[in-house]
């Protein structure tokens, strides 16, 4: 090499299979898809609301059971029916938990900081979805402890029978089903993208369209594959047939499927203030 010629470092190769960093419409290298979910997750949990919403999902899922155990039939006291009972609150507050965190950005002003580090918002509707289901699964194990210890207290304590009586379908079936709630809490949450309407409409309209259907002979039909609350009881005592499944994905579409497409079509064009 001569004084006059200059050196050129070799630029440096990717090593093979190590994916190239994900970057946005600018150029600038994108936030990475897990510190992503890890910040929703933070979200969901750091704030007063979130950590209210879990402490009563826990409380009165506790409360329960235990109330069970001291005045409901001993014999009746087993795994199955206090699992059962755990479970009907946290369906019931499950979706809240999905909306407060598809509704966090519109809610509490925090969308322009968020969709400036993350110009991307489509890794951001799925870091949400992410985090969510997580969080739901963390509830679902909650409600699943929740009646072990009961039965636990309760076949040592009283004459509960104590039976261990969950079936693997049984225990999936419930995990399954928190996972819908949360997702359709979500989707309304997109939908709507406000904390309060979106809360009203999840508990109201699936509510209003079980008494329509239950008073007017016509729609009784169409109920049992357009009622989310009908159609998830096969799964939730784990007899789910061919025509059960039918009629959950039916359901499924109508009640989650439909309101996350529309609700995240919102999130990716609507202007943030």
């Amino acid at each position: 090499m001569t004084a006059t010629e200059t050196h050129i470092p070799a630029r440096a190769e990717r090593p093979v299979g190590l994916p190239a960093p994900s970057r946005a419409a600018d150029g600038r290298p994108g936030v990475p898809l897990p510190r992503l979910v890890t910040v929703e997750l933070r979200k969901m949990i750091d704030t007063k609301a979130g950590l209210w919403l879990l402490l009563i999902m826990s409380a009165v899922s506790a409360i329960v059971v235990t109330v069970f155990l001291i005045w409901g039939p001993a014999v009746e006291a087993t795994f199955g029916t206090l699992l059962t009972l755990a479970s009907f609150p946290l369906l019931v507050l499950l979706p809240i938990l999905g909306i407060m965190s598809a509704t966090s950005e519109w809610s509490q002003r925090t969308g322009l900081v968020t969709f400036t580090l993350e110009p991307r918002r489509g890794r951001a509707i799925t870091a949400k979805v992410i985090a969510s289901l997580i969080l739901g699964l963390v509830v679902t194990a909650s409600g699943f402890a929740a009646a072990a210890i009961a039965n636990v207290i309760g076949a040592s304590t009283s004459d509960a029978s104590g039976a261990w009586d969950v079936t693997w379908q049984t225990a999936l079936g419930v995990t399954l089903a928190f996972a819908i709630f949360v997702l359709q809490g979500l989707a309304f949450g997109f939908l709507f993208l406000n904390t309060p309407f979106a809360i009203v409409a999840s508990l109201v309209l699936p509510t209003v369209w079980s008494i329509a259907s239950g008073l007017v002979s016509s729609i009784e039909t169409a109920s049992r594959w357009l009622d989310l609350n009908q159609v998830t009881e096969p799964l939730l005592n784990g007899t789910m047939t061919g025509e059960n499944w039918g009629q959950l994905g039916t359901s499924f579409g109508v009640w989650v499927l439909l309101p996350l497409a529309v609700g995240s079509w919102r999130v990716l064009h609507r202007e943030v203030k």
